[in-house]
């Protein structure tokens, strides 16, 4: 595999992390409960592969160029608005393994009013986490992309 791609494949991840938390809500709500475990246990396994590719991405870069971060290339302006987005994303992403391990965990064991408690708090958290990260990527890689 090209190391390059690696930032595609996490915003890839990412979209179909975004899918499965949606798709398993819209589940959840039609009280279709086994299709719902499914789905959000797939939307955390993604999101585990995710991070795996991740911390692969930051090996790579910091090995072939000595930083662990990319620049962000776009005018002032947006630059602002870059920032915004990433420390939100960034503080907010530290959180969700630790709040998706305890709402599937009370999920599983059918602790049913605990895991809707927390459960309202993980999904919007971590479906900002997975949106913000596929337009951290477009802004990062697509939009503002330095051309050689």
């Amino acid at each position: 595999m090209n190391f390059d791609q690696l930032p595609a494949l996490n915003a890839t991840l990412n979209a179909l992390s975004t899918i499965l938390l949606v798709w398993g809500y819209k589940l959840i709500r039609a009280k279709k409960v086994q299709q719902h475990r499914k789905v959000m246990v797939s939307a955390f396994v993604v999101s585990i592969i995710f991070l795996g590719c991740y911390l692969l991405h930051k090996w790579h870069l910091y090995t072939s160029t000595g930083a662990y971060n990319t620049t962000f290339q776009g005018p002032g302006s947006w630059r602002i608005v870059y920032l915004v987005i990433l420390v939100t994303h960034v503080t907010l992403a530290a959180a969700v393994p630790v709040l998706a391990l305890i709402t599937i965990s009370r999920g599983l064991n059918m602790r049913v009013e605990l895991h809707k408690k927390i459960a309202k708090i993980t999904l919007p958290i971590w479906l900002y986490v997975s949106v913000t990260g596929v337009i951290v990527y477009f802004m990062l890689y697509q939009w503002f992309a330095k051309t050689v």
